[in-house]
């Protein structure tokens, strides 16, 4: 087991760092970009992982010159990837690590998801119950790679933000935890590295 004993906090991401979903938010964004006529480019996709769905099409209009709707693109996206009704799956390696520190350590999650989704997965996954906070796009003005969701989570478990470590899967999300001050474990693939 990872020793985490320097520290107050953990603070996770959820998608593709607790719950193995990035496969079905894949599918969902490349039928999303089919209909609106974005390039489909899936490791840019899997990149922007953490970022909420508005910001994501905000950030595809940019790169690839286009002005559409964003509130209706990302309407499209989250209908589509409900539509896949998958169940959701635990990543052993990472709540093998929540399950462990339970209890002696706070528990947050920092997720760019909205508040319904993420709190639908994480009651699916059992998770809900064993979190001390959870913080969503929904909570916060400013999505990742800024890190107000993480400086959220530290705030609402009453830990100062270098005395919490986040576990993260993307770059944007080591960004952010960055941004806030915080140590990060990067989660690649089901694995934890250091």
């Amino acid at each position: 087991m990872l020793d985490l004993s320097a520290y107050q906090a953990i603070v996770f991401d959820m998608d593709g760092t607790l719950i193995d979903s990035m496969g079905s938010h894949g599918i969902a964004w490349r039928q999303t970009c089919e209909r609106y006529g974005y390039p489909f480019d899936p490791a840019y996709m899997h990149s922007l992982g953490g970022v909420p769905t508005d910001q994501t099409v905000v950030l595809l209009n940019e790169k690839y010159g286009l002005s559409h709707d964003v509130e209706t693109v990302a309407r499209l996206k989250r209908e589509l990837w409900e539509q896949l009704d998958e169940v959701p799956t635990l990543i052993p390696a990472t709540v093998e690590v929540l399950q462990y520190y339970r209890g002696r350590l706070k528990i947050g999650i920092g997720t760019g998801a909205d508040r319904a989704h993420a709190l639908k997965m994480l009651a699916q996954t059992g998770l809900l119950t064993q979190v001390d906070t959870v913080v969503t796009a929904t909570d916060v003005t400013f999505g990742k790679p800024h890190p107000e969701t993480f400086l959220t989570v530290a705030a609402q478990l009453g830990v100062a933000p270098e005395h919490c470590v986040v576990f993260e899967d993307t770059a944007i999300g080591q960004q952010a935890a960055a941004a806030a001050g915080m140590d990060c474990i990067l989660v690649q693939n089901g694995m934890l590295l250091r």
